[in-house]
């Protein structure tokens, strides 16, 4: 018998129109709202993409990675580094390494000692428009210079030619970079606006010590980096070899008598990087090297030895 008490009719229709009712709440409440015509556009929550690519191996812009917490957006990261200067192919130039600078050759490039010269002739020097490249010894030790005794026993070779200097033991570079910082930082407190790294192929002579190409590049990209975090330019001098490996991270090329060895169509690679080659020559008149110089876009002249006032600039 059942025990379900019995339904009017008005009930039963009462019933059926609250079903209908309570399906039609709950398909409106559902994913899918296509049902229920046209809908506005919902808002995007992802962020426009970069207008530049991340650097190799860089975290992506959305990772968590990208930035700690409350550190600046990249918009507000600080200034750029401020650029470097280069000197371009054919700029005149003047290299004095024989006592205090003169100033009589009416050029916009000094190349002059860096222990000799103070602050204050740096500064003399731009205010008459000129740029100043600080001229150190990185590839040998003097018994002349201040911080002499600085460099141990150790890394001190034979004789390089020259009166009181020994080539240096350039594989130490845990020894040596300490050292050449502090001079570059001298020519960085003096306002120079470039270094002049002296002596930079000692693998090719006879030092006393088995250095390798591959210790002369390493020792090379170090003076370019150490440079470069002070604000400085700075130049290859000599290592005609190493020119292709070297070119992309030196300003300038500093070099010695390419015309008297038949070597300065080793150099073009920095004209054609926009960078000037300052050259000199020591026995060959002028008029023996200045069309070649000209043609190749070299910044050239010939000097004395001692490397005095005394020039013949092409």
């Amino acid at each position: 018998m059942n025990r379900t008490p019995a339904r009017t009719w008005t009930a039963l229709v009462s019933a059926v129109v609250a079903l209908l009712l309570l399906a039609t709440a709950c398909s409106s409440g559902s994913s899918d709202d296509d049902a229920d015509g046209p809908d506005e556009p919902t808002p995007t929550t992802s962020a426009p993409a970069p207008s530049h690519s991340a650097a190799p191996g860089s975290p992506s812009p959305g990772s968590s990675a990208s930035r700690s917490p409350g550190s600046p957006s990249p918009s507000g990261s600080g200034p750029a580094r401020a650029k470097v200067w280069q000197p371009r192919p054919g700029t005149a130039w003047q290299w004095q390494l024989n006592g205090r600078v003169d100033e009589g050759p009416d050029v916009p490039v000094y190349d002059i000692d860096g222990f000799e010269n103070t602050a204050a002739d740096v500064a003399r020097l731009h205010s008459q428009g000129r740029k100043a490249i600080c001229y150190i010894n990185a590839g040998a030790w003097e018994n002349f210079r201040p911080d002499k005794e600085d460099f141990p026993a150790a890394v001190r070779g034979e004789n390089n030619g020259w009166d009181g200097e020994r080539w240096l033991d350039i594989r130490r570079i845990d020894v040596l970079r300490p050292l050449m910082e502090r001079r570059f930082d001298m020519c960085k407190e003096k306002g120079f606006d470039g270094v002049e790294p002296d002596l930079m192929d000692g693998y090719i002579n006879k030092t006393g010590f088995p250095l390798t190409a591959a210790d002369q590049l390493a020792y090379n990209r170090m003076l370019s980096t150490i440079a470069h975090a002070r604000g400085l330019a700075v130049g290859l001098k000599n290592d005609l070899q190493q020119i292709p490996e070297l070119v992309g991270v030196f300003e300038f090329a500093v070099n010695e008598q390419c015309a008297q060895y038949d070597e300065c169509a080793l150099l073009t690679p920095f004209v054609q990087a926009d960078k000037a080659v300052f050259h000199v020559e020591y026995e060959l008149p002028a008029k023996d090297f200045c069309a070649e110089s000209d043609k190749l876009g070299l910044s050239s002249m010939r000097k004395n030895l001692k490397l005095d006032v005394w020039r013949q600039p092409c």
